[in-house]
């Protein structure tokens, strides 16, 4: 666990996150961040829940339609 302090940022409240953090996220300056609630606090997550779950869609799309986009392809 890392212990993270807030910071005054602007009229705006921020933490700065080490390094380590960041590499272990694959995060790199001006990168977005997610924040969800989770049953016992947040998370903080650089993957969209929504656009994860567009993509689980059009991975399944892809799947069943291999053949006629092999054929768009060509």
């Amino acid at each position: 666990m890392t212990a993270l302090k807030l910071t005054q940022i602007g009229n705006s409240v921020g933490v700065i996150l080490p390094k380590e953090v960041l590499a272990r996220l694959k995060l790199e300056k001006g990168d977005m961040v997610f924040v969800t609630d989770a049953v016992n606090g947040v998370t903080l997550t650089p993957y969209s829940p929504g656009f994860e779950a567009q993509m689980s869609a059009a991975r399944e799309v892809m799947k069943k339609r291999r053949n006629v986009l092999r054929e768009l392809a060509k």
